[in-house]
């Protein structure tokens, strides 16, 4: 890889900054994408098992997240996993309140049930979802080690892009150059050639320059 010209630099540096401010914004859209499959599925697959009670306070959730009030969309996700703590509707409903939370800068009420979810979440996905959520907060805490040990955790080959291309993001932040790009490179191998996330990815490793 050749030394990046001023015009690439300027880029990278745009880049740069534009993801310090709008990068946690990304993984959000990703959760939400990701939420958007899994609720898919969990309506096909389980619907028909649900309690109705446990439905009907998710529903509640919902119609209070277009009240932008976030004590209510708290209230209301308290109250259905108190009563249906182990249902598949809780950790979904953990996910509503996070984003409600950060919307509102409570980022330690959004840390806190992001690490429910990780404790109690029955899927996988989503406690892996949950994970690379908060370690992307942790990263902006400049909280490395514990967003590093996050992210060093098992989760499917379908997460290795995501969770790659973040331990980048850390290990720059650490200042341990060529760790990170190696995690950058990864995450190359893992996201989908025609993505356009390997564009950010692909400017962040030609960012930290010729590898020696």
């Amino acid at each position: 890889m050749s030394t990046l010209d001023l015009q690439e630099q300027e880029q990278v540096d745009a880049l740069k900054s534009w993801w310090g401010e709008n990068g946690k914004w990304v993984i959000g859209a990703v959760v939400v994408a990701l939420l958007g499959f899994s609720g898919v599925q969990f309506w096909k697959n389980h619907q028909a098992q649900q309690a109705g009670e446990a439905a009907k306070l998710f529903s509640e959730v919902i119609r209070q997240t277009q009240s932008n009030d976030a004590k209510r969309v708290n209230d209301a996700v308290a109250a259905l996993v108190d009563k249906f703590g182990s249902s598949a509707y809780a950790p979904r409903a953990q996910f509503v309140a996070v984003q409600a939370n950060l919307q509102v800068k409570d980022v330690a009420r959004a840390k806190t049930q992001l690490q429910w979810i990780i404790e109690h979440a029955a899927e996988t996905n989503l406690q892996d979802t949950a994970r690379l959520k908060l370690a992307s907060i942790l990263l902006d805490e400049k909280k490395l080690d514990e967003a590093i040990t996050l992210l060093n955790a098992t989760h499917p080959d379908a997460f290795s892009g995501l969770y790659a291309d973040l331990k980048g993001d850390v290990l720059s932040a650490q200042g341990k150059t060529e760790e990170a790009k190696a995690a950058y490179t990864q995450a190359l191998a893992k996201i989908e050639p025609k993505s356009m996330y390997r564009n950010l990815v692909q400017l962040k490793l030609d960012g930290l320059g010729d590898s020696k």
